[in-house]
């Protein structure tokens, strides 16, 4: 095995692979009974459903490992790890991240290995009990398949100084990998974060030794990589917030750069290391680094100081008196465009040719911006408010090298991106293209709904270096597909990035690697793009690059097949009789107040403001935490708090200057469940289209073999079935608030303000989700009136505590983007409010929502999972359509044969 394949690989339901690159892997703590108080009364208290959201929040708020722990005297923990993690099975939000085992008891350890999903990590072993109990514990997680932290611990006790720190781990280090022949690459060594500070003598060099213990570990023993709970360093300092944060990020600081790479740190008690005030952070160094021997004493004085001070955002201009070229970086990391022109034009004067300025001075601010982004000192918002500068400055520049006649600036690569055919979402594919812009590639965008044969004659005509496909539709999948195919049979040798929601390293590896020789890299968000792309084209290491991705895509493609053929799966017939079995009771049944089809055709856009959930809103800008609590984290708090002020500011201009319009089409019909999976609806008199007074929505069953009592479901399942003698109901919608927005975008984009085109399109997806959400609880409390006495928070509108679901066609539940065209039809979308489909069944604009309505108590939101080629054809059959029809639209949900 080569040195660049030893990497920490672990994975929930994706995977994390930990390399040299990989910014700092922040561990979730909250799953702890021993750190959280709440946790702990929520499994005491057996309320393990409400426990699961601590689980989803750390995810959301950016935890890329969990660590869970049931060790406490009043709990059977054994009993609770199991339980916990077999619901976290269920819930995709959370499996998604692998899960850190923590347990000081090994019956509790061993039993969460028997039920972990993924590649986990077990916290912790160590030598205290000996080297035939570590060895033999060792042996287990190996067999169990998964990474291990080795606390620095022996038999004498644990490590407190440097070098007990590296004996100990030198010693681990041996028996596992000499003895045991465990992976070096599994092996995270704890080395004990002890407080500093205290007033003991003996505890001054505790956070030095542990850095320079790191650094020992990591030069002297390979592959392995160093974690630890941060919180630790600063436990002199309880109640005193200021000197906490700056205490954790000094330490992470330095830790980092020695190379710890992973850690439990509480983002709510850290502060970015660049913003503390210079005189605490000569205090706090003076005392993590141990450079001065009354250092506790000075920042213990210190500290009195500072408790409870606030930060002051003031505006300084004192910047305006620094030479030029500070000037002009300043202004792309900040993103200040006030000035730029009147700098550039001082520059230009001042050099030989205009093209100068942009080589020169404009380059060496971006990379500057590069640098931060990359070592996580700057965040998605700020680069593209800095590319927003540094159009502004080209855009004034441009004029004078035309005039020169001076030749292309020299850019580090071409890249053409394109949303494939079919599909309109571009947010995400005009952020990795602002970020590549800044890191000096030249960028061809070719926008939306492009055809395969136009990205195969710019990628010729532009000569470019790369060509990277976006899409957010399961459709577009196919079509990248089709491009890796034709791409392969025109003999290109470009590489081909794939991005987009839908898409995914498993989709990746198995469907697209395979159709294309040259380099397929999937890339999953902005900040990655810049790696992947720098190392595609790096003349030294790109061929070595290219081979280890290849490889590792062959590899993880075999990996998902054989995981796809253990698992088993249930016959089409054997899953109906499987399904979800309700007690029909017409008392759960109310007839709508209104039926028939309705229009809203204006809308004040006023009235979703309390409706729009704002966290996606900040994910959709790789910023990482849940709404509003993102705004006071300490980490990217101060940029969400900005990021947040613009949009609202984006907001008043919308809903003042009357910028989008909004338009929603309802229905409401009788209906009942027939042939197992069908829902028949009966539209009666309110469709004067319509060629009979039935129409039918087409349902998916799910076919993997459920453990005893578990259903095996369709959407149908909540709809009485007609025999049953139950009259029910069903509704479907469309709601928009995406009329205005391309053209707003497309304003902003000519005057080279990337962010503002960006930010138009996130508030009118979030405005058309919002909508959504209003409108159904109008449904509920009006139109339908099952839930008349609801009275629910926005909060718990987001939680979806209301009764009743409203699936989309192309979401988990119900895969199949076909059924949009019997909504469409049903309620002659187009004709009432102007939302239309792409060949591809994308909705445009793309700030649109559709769906169905179910109102049974018993309802709930589901994924359909993989399902068997018997209920491919059974699909198509029912819906009229070829065979290879319906395996076109349900591919990503067929399982691998």
């Amino acid at each position: 095995m080569t040195k660049q394949e030893r990497y920490l690989k672990l994975s929930g339901l994706e995977p994390l692979v930990i390399t040299p690159e990989s910014n700092f892997i922040n561990v979730g703590e909250r799953t702890n009974v021993a750190g959280s108080k709440k946790f702990l009364r929520l499994i005491k208290e057996e309320k393990f459903e409400e426990a699961l959201d601590v689980a989803r929040h750390q995810v959301e708020g950016g935890a890329q490992i969990i660590d869970i722990n049931m060790d406490d005297g009043l709990i059977d923990g054994k009993r609770a790890m199991v339980k916990f993690l077999n619901l976290i099975v269920a819930e995709p939000d959370i499996a998604r991240v692998p899960i850190m085992i923590d347990s000081s008891k090994w019956e509790i350890i061993e039993a969460a290995l028997q039920v972990v999903q993924g590649k986990c990590v077990v916290n912790s072993i160590s030598l205290k009990e000996g080297e035939d109990e570590f060895i033999r514990q060792a042996k287990l997680i190996k067999r169990y398949g998964a990474a291990v932290i080795v606390m620095a611990f022996d038999e004498i006790g644990q490590a407190d100084n440097y070098q007990r720190r590296i004996e100990i781990a030198e010693r681990s280090y041996k028996i596992l990998v000499d003895k045991v022949n465990f992976a070096p690459e599994d092996i995270i060594f704890d080395l004990n974060i002890f407080p500093v500070a205290t007033g003991m003598e003996e505890h001054r060099r505790n956070a030095l030794d542990f850095i320079e213990g790191t650094k020992w570990v990591r030069e002297n023993l390979p592959y392995c990589s160093v974690s630890g709970g941060v919180s630790n360093v600063s436990f002199s300092f309880r109640g005193n917030n200021p000197v906490r944060e700056a205490m954790h990020s000094v330490f992470l600081y330095h830790a980092i750069k020695a190379g710890m790479n992973i850690g439990i740190v509480n983002p709510a008690l850290l502060e970015v290391y660049d913003d503390i005030p210079k005189d605490l952070l000569e205090h706090v160094e003076d005392v993590i680094l141990d450079r001065r021997d009354d250092a506790t004493e000075r920042l213990l004085e210190f500290a009195e100081t500072v408790v409870g001070k606030s930060k002051e955002n003031k505006v300084d201009l004192s910047w305006r008196e620094e030479p030029l070229q500070e000037r002009i970086t300043r202004a792309l990391v900040k993103g200040i465009d006030q000035f730029i022109v009147e700098d550039v034009e001082e520059a230009r004067l001042q050099a030989s040719r205009p093209l100068e300025v942009i080589e020169g001075n404009l380059m060496t601010g971006m990379n500057v911006v590069g640098d931060l982004f990359g070592s996580g000192k700057m965040f998605l918002p700020q680069v593209v408010k800095s590319a927003r500068v540094m159009k502004k400055a080209v855009a004034y520049l441009t004029p004078y090298i035309e005039e020169s006649k001076d030749s292309n600036a020299s850019a580090a690569g071409k890249i053409l991106m394109a949303t494939v055919k079919g599909d309109v979402h571009d947010i995400g594919k005009n952020i990795v293209s602002v970020v590549l812009a800044c890191n000096n590639y030249e960028i061809v965008d070719l926008g939306v709904m492009v055809p395969p044969e136009i990205i195969i004659q710019k990628a010729k005509e532009e000569q470019v270096d790369i060509i990277g496909l976006s899409g957010l539709i399961t459709p577009s999948l196919d079509e990248m597909v089709f491009l890796a195919k034709e791409m392969e049979r025109q003999n290109f040798d470009v590489p081909l990035l794939i991005g987009g929601a839908t898409t995914s390293k498993a989709h990746t590896a198995v469907k697209i690697d395979p159709q294309y020789s040259q380099s397929v890299v999937h890339v999953n968000d902005a900040s990655r793009a810049v790696t992947v792309v720098g190392d595609l084209l790096q003349k030294e290491t790109s061929d070595t690059y290219k081979k280890s991705i290849k490889l590792d895509y062959e590899s993880f493609r075999d990996r998902f097949l054989n995981r796809s053929k253990q698992k088993e799966y249930l016959s089409l017939k054997e899953a109906r009789t499987n399904k979800l079995k309700l007690d029909w009771d017409s008392s759960d049944i109310k007839k709508p107040s209104t039926l028939g089809i309705q229009v809203w055709d204006e809308f004040d856009l006023k009235k979703l403001v309390d409706f729009i959930d704002w966290t996606p809103f900040f994910r959709s800008w790789d910023l990482h935490g849940r709404y509003p609590n993102i705004l006071k984290d300490e980490v990217v708090g101060k940029q969400a708090t900005e990021l947040f002020d613009d949009a609202q500011t984006m907001l008043q201009k919308i809903f003042n200057e009357d910028l989008l319009k909004a338009k929603a089409v309802f229905g409401l019909f009788p209906a009942n469940q027939v042939e197992d999976d069908d829902i028949e609806v009966d539209v009666g008199p309110s469709n004067e289209n319509s060629e009979q007074p039935q129409f039918v929505f087409r349902t998916l069953r799910q076919q993997l073999k459920k453990r005893d009592g578990v259903p095996n479901l369709a959407l149908a399942d909540f709809i009485a079935p007609k025999d049953s003698g139950i009259q029910d109901y069903v509704g479907c919608f469309c709601v928009t608030t995406g009329f205005g927005t391309q053209e707003l975008a497309k304003d902003f984009e000519r005057e080279h303000d990337d962010y503002s085109a960006i930010m138009i399109k996130a508030l009118a997806d979030r405005l058309a989700e919002a909508f959504a959400e209003y409108l159904h609880k109008e449904v509920r409390i009006k139109h339908w009136g099952y839930s008349q006495e609801e009275n629910l928070t926005n909060d718990d509108l987001i939680d979806e505590k209301y009764r009743g679901i409203r699936p989309a066609p192309g979401y988990p539940a119900c895969p199949d983007h076909l059924e949009k065209l019997s909504i469409w039809k049903l309620l002659e979308v187009e004709e009432k409010i102007g939302v239309k489909l792409t060949e591809s069944l994308a909705m445009w604009p793309a700030a649109s929502v559709s769906g169905y309505y179910f109102a049974h108590p018993k309802a709930k939101y589901f994924g359909l999972g993989k399902i068997q080629q018997d209920q491919v054809k059974d699909f198509a059959k029912r819906k009229g359509i070829k065979e290879e029809e319906a395996q076109k639209w349900l591919a990503p949900n067929i399982v691998e044969v």
